[in-house]
């Protein structure tokens, strides 16, 4: 059971060295100008798999527990599934339900952990499986590994915990296998809570230090981006990096040397690609080609 891109290395990895079933995946969504049904990243690598794919809109009617039960699975493996398990789903498999979780439990339990270990400035982030319980995220873990932030952005870090999580839940279901799975409980006065990120999460304005906004930078995504304006420019900012080879004052911009340079409460970065609105995505040296600003350009940030 899964939906997003974090999913499939999942799935992947459970085709090639275990029976699957049937694939789970959330119903197909508008998505686009065209706004479209498109299908879920999980759907489509199952369809390319030749594997089974159901999409229940969520498990109250009692004919999707029973077709669940008739499967017969010794095991459901969760990963970024999106929709609540109730104990009736939980019940069916012998082994239990098992899910891959992007943090490293009891830390960042909820929907964003990856997004809010940049946001906060973590050194490490990583992933637990865990056995699920009714509440969010609760049930004990029997695996935890974990890699360095460092500048990865939201989707390389992703990508990267996605991998890490379908190799130690291989591990894990060898381990459930003989027996040898070995679950500890979580220590609840240790607990945070990754809620879902919007806009005002990743929103740039001057008053920020120079590690604060590229955090933001590196935690933002389409549905909440970072954006500015720089003079009647509009514009989503999507990498940046520090810059420190002169002063630009807060608020201030400074195109130096090819590059677009925004003032912050402590120094400055550099804008290396952005999205104007409107527009593709494209390099910062690209842009400034064909901008035209004022002779003493400033920046706000953008809701």
């Amino acid at each position: 059971m899964g939906t997003p891109d974090f999913a499939v290395p999942s799935l992947r990895h459970l085709h090639r060295d275990h029976e699957v079933l049937e694939v789970y995946t959330q119903p197909d969504r508008p998505s686009g100008r065209g706004r479209k049904l498109q299908p879920t990243p999980v759907k489509t690598e199952a369809l390319a798999l030749n594997l089974s794919v159901r999409q229940p809109v969520n498990f109250k009617d009692p004919i999707e527990v029973d077709h669940l039960a008739s499967l017969e699975p010794d095991v459901i493996c969760v990963a970024a599934y999106g929709l609540i398990l109730p104990q009736a789903v939980l019940d069916v498999p012998r082994f239990g339900c098992i899910n891959v979780h992007a943090s490293i439990l009891p830390r960042l339990r909820g929907a964003a952990p990856i997004h809010r270990a940049i946001l906060q400035g973590d050194e490490s982030a990583g992933v637990s499986i865990m056995r699920m319980e009714a509440g969010l995220d609760t049930g004990p873990f029997c695996r935890i590994a974990e890699i360095a932030i460092a500048d990865h952005d939201v989707v390389g870090l992703t990508e990267e915990l996605a991998e890490l999580g379908a190799i130690e839940l291989m591990h894990a279901l060898d381990d459930i296998a003989v027996g040898a799975a070995a679950w500890t409980g979580q220590d609840e006065s240790l607990v945070t809570y990754a809620s879902k990120i919007d806009r005002s999460d990743v929103a740039l304005y001057p008053g920020l230090t120079v590690e604060e906004a590229l955090r933001r930078v590196r935690a933002s995504n389409r549905q909440a981006a970072s954006r500015a304006r720089i003079d009647d420019t509009a514009m989503t900012v999507v990498e940046a990096s520090p810059y420190s080879q002169s002063t630009v004052a807060a608020g201030d911009v400074g195109v130096i040397d090819g590059a677009l340079i925004i003032g912050l409460s402590n120094g400055a970065i550099r804008l290396d690609r952005i999205r104007p609105e409107g527009r593709k995505t494209m390099d910062c040296a690209a842009f400034l080609c064909g901008a035209r600003f004022g002779s003493s350009p400033t920046w706000e940030g953008l809701s």
